[in-house]
C-alpha cells in the first residue's frame, strides 16, 4: 500500500509542476489555478462553497482569495437582495486567466495519458472518484 500513497503523492508533484510551469507567465500562483477553475463556471459563489469544491480550509482560502484580490483576479460583493454573504466573482483579468488555466488542465492531462487507451483512462477515473470517496473528498465533515 506504501507504493500507492508515493505514486499519487508523486503524480500530484509532477502534474503540479508542469502546470505551473505552463503559467509561470501569468502571475498565477500555486493553489489559484484551481479557484479560477472553479469560479469560471461557478461565479458568484459564497467563500465557504469554493472551499469545500476545492478542496481547502476556510482559513486558507481566505488568504488565498485576499491574494487573488490585490493582483485583480476577483472582486468580492453582495448579491443583490442579500446583504448577508459575500460572493466571489471573476474579472475581465481572471476569466483570461481562467481560461489560460483550463487550456493548462487540458495539456497537462493529455500529456499524463499519452498512449494511455480511453477504457484505460475511464477506469482510472472511476477508480480514483471511488479512492476519493472513501478518503472522504465528498464529504465536507472529513476536511
Amino acid at each position: 500500500m506504501h507504493d500507492v500513497s508515493q505514486q499519487m503523492m508523486a503524480m500530484q508533484s509532477l502534474l503540479m509542476r508542469r502546470l505551473m510551469k505552463g503559467l509561470e507567465d501569468t502571475g498565477v500562483s500555486t493553489g489559484q489555478p484551481k479557484v479560477l477553475a472553479y469560479l469560471n463556471s461557478h461565479e458568484g459563489k459564497p467563500q465557504k462553497e469554493i472551499a469545500a469544491a476545492c478542496m481547502l480550509e476556510p482559513g486558507s482560502l481566505t488568504v488565498l482569495l485576499n491574494r487573488m484580490e490585490k493582483q485583480g483576479m476577483i472582486e468580492r460583493g453582495f448579491r443583490e437582495g442579500d446583504r448577508r454573504t459575500r460572493r466571489v466573482y471573476l474579472t475581465d483579468h481572471g476569466r483570461a486567466l481562467a481560461a489560460r488555466v483550463i487550456e493548462e488542465f487540458y495539456a497537462v492531462e493529455s500529456l499524463a495519458f499519452r498512449g494511455i487507451p480511453d477504457s484505460e483512462r475511464a477506469l482510472f477515473l472511476r477508480v480514483c472518484g471511488e479512492v476519493l470517496e472513501n478518503l472522504g473528498g465528498n464529504d465536507e465533515a472529513n476536511k
